[in-house]
């Protein structure tokens, strides 16, 4: 063979060998949303013993003029979890805002499952915190009643911020040591319960969470138990939760005087208000 037949031998050799498919090679192709996906789902099925389980079914209470990121945030860490079902539990699954008379809510909430069609056995039972909707709610009769209802069944009965308020008044603390919104701590005491300073308060199948950022830890804590502390990290992990605040101010006994008593001052008049209906509460309980 002369110099330039061998020359045009390896030539065609090297373009049989990089064409698509050639010698056992796999065809290049640009990653699309597609192909992300399919690796996803072969991600989660490689690492199943991490985040398998059974189903999970998670009910979460809404309601008027409650605190958006004491529901969010919890919903935010639950939504990580693989063979979840989750219902926004509400006596209708009409839009649900602020209460008459409050501002317009910018992100309202739409129910995904009326009290009616609630399932009957829940693992996860959560309530939300906010005001003025918490004083509401704790007076309601049909909303108690339902809570009550699925509080006796539920595997855990859960709450963040002033939604521990409205567990109270449907008669599920009695006894047990749950956290609260700091300025509203203190009410828990008229209901039957032992207040806690902890950001998560783990009392038996009562679990608890302090104000409204804490919806993260108490859900990261949750799932620890739902699952396993292995998943959890891999869900903080997900989340990129690394909080580095600019101020060191998130709590009465860290932040700076003018703050402390500016926010002790505007929630006076509501502490009042929850502590006479939190005794109204337990007044119907009996």
């Amino acid at each position: 063979m002369t110099r330039r037949h061998a020359g045009s031998a390896l030539a065609a050799l090297a373009a049989w060998v990089s064409r698509p498919g050639a010698a056992g090679q796999e065809a290049s192709a640009e990653p699309t949303k597609a192909s992300a996906d399919t690796h996803h789902q072969h991600a989660i099925k490689k690492y199943e013993s991490l985040t398998g389980g059974d189903k999970l079914v998670i009910g979460m209470l809404v309601y008027p003029s409650m605190f958006l990121q004491d529901l969010i945030g919890p919903l935010t860490v639950f939504e990580s979890l693989m063979n979840k079902e989750i219902h926004l539990l509400w006596k209708t699954t009409e839009l649900v805002g602020n209460e008459e008379g409050q501002p317009k809510a910018l992100v309202p909430v739409t129910p995904t499952t009326a009290f009616k069609d609630c399932p009957a056995r829940l693992d996860v039972l959560f309530v939300p915190g906010g005001v003025p909707g918490t004083l509401t709610v704790m007076e309601d009769p049909e909303v108690l009643a339902f809570l009550a209802d699925q509080g006796s069944r539920a595997r855990y009965v859960t709450s963040v911020c002033t939604g521990s308020l409205i567990l109270g008044a449907a008669g599920l603390l009695k006894g047990y040591r749950a956290a609260s919104y700091w300025a509203t701590r203190e009410v828990l005491r008229d209901l039957g319960a032992k207040p806690s300073r902890q950001r998560v308060v783990m009392d038996r199948n009562r679990i608890t969470g302090g104000g409204v950022t804490a919806g993260i830890d108490f859900g990261l804590t949750l799932i620890a138990k739902l699952r396993s502390p292995a998943y959890a990290k891999a869900v903080q992990l997900y989340l990129e939760y690394d909080p580095q605040p600019p101020f060191n101010a998130g709590s009465p006994d860290k932040a700076p005087r003018l703050a402390r008593e500016f926010l002790t001052d505007m929630y006076a008049e509501l502490v009042r208000a929850a502590h006479a209906t939190a005794r109204r509460a337990m007044a119907r309980l009996g």
